[in-house]
């Protein structure tokens, strides 16, 4: 070491309160130290933050004199014009460390402008640690958070993405927040004995800590400030507290529940009946049989019938016919509350079973059910739509119909995802329309249904889980799903989407549920409905409200943008263009509305279309496209996830108020009229309040908003003339002080049928 040198511990811990310079985007900061313009350090790169917490230390060599130079910079923007700074602090070695001393200084500097940057806008602080090192390589005293120092020479990234292998991967779920750091090189300590806890961890992969390996289904991960927080992917909930071996019997038990609640889920036409239901439903004195080709039909004991109706969905009787010839139809009087055919309207049965409708008031015939007019005729107001009437139109087509036979499915639950993408992409789209048989292998038993309901269930644990990395949790929580744009890191990707979109097809054509519920833009995807704005919320909140902020506000002179939008790959920030050369258009208070739909567009459906349009080829592989196009989103997530018994007790006593109290007039009518709805109406206004139907396992006290958890709240707001108004992210809903609970109950109906009114904050 030469002459009148030192060597200092030099750690670069935070900053706090960085400028924001895009007002639709959030900088993603990195530091670089410079001694006496010769040595120079850099830290890792934190994604979207204004206050990044890196706590990295540099042993560099030093003199008193040397001056000390930290600049902070914007990764997207490091290559442009003014390289992102985001500001610098300078000072000497012996302004701030005491040479004679080995106690740790901490230095907290303002930041501030550089000479070539005056025209931008700088703001915040920067942390730093500094500490003496003495002869022997060991820092007098390690830092009260434990970091220790780096060598220069890199080492392979300890946690690896990999592909998976016959459908499993060790890949972390955490891409979006990992990309950069996976990367990037870990550095080896120089004192491992030294090494604490947060050291450990960062070169252990997310499944194990310094206390050893994770539960199954457990995965940990770190936040923006560097704290460790534990994701329950069994459950989908996090946890600050670390999962031991006593929570192994409590995340059985939540799986128990959540089975419970998926058996659980009906839709309306059918009270809970699938495809093939067990005995002991049956009516008394009915038996279930099979034909040999595997097609069942209904033996009636009591009158020594037998019919292809089954007695729990419909009944058939006989007209009041005159002749022989009319008595060979029958009228089917179906039980799912149709109601009664228009005046002058038979409903009739051709030879193969197929039903269709004769108008004598015209003596014309036709395939639609005129009790149907909200899913034929676009016409008619949204709010006056039927999902029963539409379920039951689109199960009577012939196209949604089991074909005869058997598609046998057998696989092992503990490899059911492997298994089951064996089975079901093997087969053809014909041999999965006939009845599905499913076998657990190892396991006896017949399926009439529950072994079936078993099996989507566990399925979709498997297939949605984000350590696949096929799916991402949503912006909004952690339990509603959207495709992850990275999912490229499996060279076979695409394969497993399009097996999904098939699992999907196949739930919905079997009248089954799966336990997984997506972003409504999905939703608008698979019918073929354009992405609005709105859809934005649940993908990337923030940028959402930065793309209204513009549409709401006057640009000129305030923003530098053009026709481009950047993605982060894996640590390398592509551009694309919205249009021909866009990034030589600017975007001016002209044309932003055509900027803001282009970037909806692309954030949206364009940067994971390639995964998008394989999912839908294997939906419609199963599901005619244009017999799905009847029904909207928010009946499409129904259809797919089912209707959950909605426990108003539990979410009345779950209910925070603003500015209303419990006992208000208004708030006393409000659970009135949800007692007294139907558990459909009810999963209809949790849609519209927090974005999805779905209830967590553990009720509405696990409620989960964009922000962490967030229980039901109810605010007195708007005036009586207004609807209802919802925020989903925060699982809020305004309530205008109506004059009665006649005009409550309206207004309610009214908002959530035509699914509008959501906020923005």
């Amino acid at each position: 070491m030469e002459q009148n040198t030192c060597k200092i511990r030099f750690s670069i811990v935070s900053a706090d309160g960085l400028s924001k310079r895009d007002l639709f985007r959030t900088p993603d900061p990195f530091a670089v130290l410079t001694i006496d313009g010769e040595q120079t350090r850099t830290t890792k790169v934190v994604k979207k933050s204004l206050n990044p917490y890196w706590n990295e230390s540099f042993d560099i060599n030093v003199r008193p004199s040397s001056s000390i130079l930290v600049r902070i910079f914007d990764q997207k923007r490091y290559k442009k014009k003014d390289q992102g700074f985001l500001g610098l602090v300078t000072f000497r070695v012996q302004e701030v460390v005491n040479l004679s001393s080995s106690r740790e200084t901490l230095v907290t500097r303002q930041l501030r402008k550089s000479s070539n940057s005056s025209s931008l806008s700088v703001q915040g602080e920067l942390i730093l640690k500094l500490c003496i090192i003495r002869g022997n390589g060991q820092n007098a005293r390690i830092a009260a958070n434990g970091t220790s120092s780096r060598t220069s020479t890199p080492q392979p990234a300890s946690s690896r993405l990999s592909a998976p292998q016959n459908g499993r991967s060790a890949a972390s779920s955490s891409i979006h927040s990992s990309t950069a750091q996976g990367a990037r090189a870990s550095r080896t300590p120089r004192a491992p004995s030294a090494a604490t806890a947060s050291q450990v961890q960062s070169i252990m992969s997310p499944f194990e800590d310094q206390y050893g390996r994770l539960p199954p289904g457990w995965e940990r991960r770190t936040d923006s400030l560097g704290r460790t927080y534990y994701v329950d992917h069994n459950t989908r909930s996090t946890t600050w507290t670390r999962p031991s071996s006593s929570t192994v019997p409590r995340t059985h038990n939540s799986r128990e529940s959540q089975r419970l609640q998926h058996q659980n889920r009906t839709l309306p036409d059918t009270a809970g009946s699938g495809n093939v239901a067990g005995p002991t439903d049956l009516p008394a004195g009915w038996e279930q049989r099979f034909t040999p080709s595997g097609r069942p039909y209904f033996v009636d004991h009591n009158t020594r019938t037998t019919t292809w109706v089954d007695p729990r969905t419909q009944v058939v009787r006989p007209t009041n016919a005159a002749t022989s010839a009319q008595a060979a139809f029958v009228q089917p009087q179906s039980l799912s509350h149709l109601g009664p055919l228009p005046s002058g309207w038979e409903m009739r049965l051709t030879n193969t079973a197929r039903v269709y409708f004769v108008d004598h008031n015209t003596k014309t015939t036709t395939w639609d059910d005129p009790r149907l007019p909200s899913s034929l005729d676009q016409n008619v107001p949204r709010y006056k739509r039927d999902f029963r009437r539409k379920l039951v139109y689109f199960r009577s087509q012939p196209a949604m119909r089991p074909l005869p036979g058997q598609c046998n499915i057998k696989v092992r639950r503990e490899h059911i995802f492997e298994d089951s993408y064996a089975e079901i992409m093997r087969q053809s789209p014909i041999e999965l329309k006939k009845r599905l048989m499913i076998r657990f292998e190892g396991e006896d038993g017949l399926d009439y249904g529950g072994l079936s309901r078993e099996f989507f269930f566990l399925l979709s644990h498997k297939m949605f889980d984000p350590i696949y990395c096929l799916f991402e949790y949503s912006a909004v929580d952690n339990y509603t799903l959207q495709i992850n744009p990275h999912s490229s890191i499996n060279p076979e990707h695409l394969n497993y989407f399009k097996f999904i979109g098939r699992v999907i097809g196949l739930a919905i054509f079997h009248r089954r549920f799966l336990d997984a519920f997506f972003v409504v833009s999905l939703y608008k995807m698979l019918l073929r409905k354009k992405v609005t704005l709105a859809d934005m919320e649940s993908i990337d909140a923030e940028f959402y409200r930065s793309l209204k902020w513009i549409l709401d506000n006057d640009i000129t002179g305030i923003l530098d943008l053009t026709f481009i939008a950047e993605e982060d790959h894996f640590g390398e920030v592509r551009t694309v263009e919205l249009k021909p050369n866009g990034d030589q258009i600017e975007v001016t208070e002209d044309n932003k509305k055509e900027y803001v739909e282009l970037v909806t567009q692309w954030r949206v459906t364009k940067r994971v279309e390639e995964q998008f349009n394989a999912f839908y080829d294997g939906f419609i592989d199963i599901i005619p496209p244009e017999l799905i196009n009847i029904f909207d989103e928010r009946e499409l997530e129904l259809l797919i996830g089912g209707i959950s018994d909605v426990d108003v007790e539990d979410w009345k006593t779950n209910t925070e108020y603003r500015t209303y109290t419990s006992t208000d007039q208004v708030v006393v009518w409000f659970w009135d009229i949800i007692s007294s709805w139907e558990n459909e109406k009810r999963s209809r206004l949790l849609q519209f309040a927090t974005g999805t139907s779905r209830i967590p396992v553990n009720g509405f006290r696990d409620l989960q908003g964009s922000d962490g958890p967030r229980k039901f709240t109810i605010e007195k707001a708007g005036s009586a003339e207004q609807l209802p108004v919802a925020h989903t992210c925060f699982n809020r809903l305004d309530l205008p002080p109506y004059e009665s609970k006649e005009r409550l109950d309206d207004r309610l109906t009214m908002a959530i049928e035509n699914t509008i009114g959501f906020g923005n904050e």
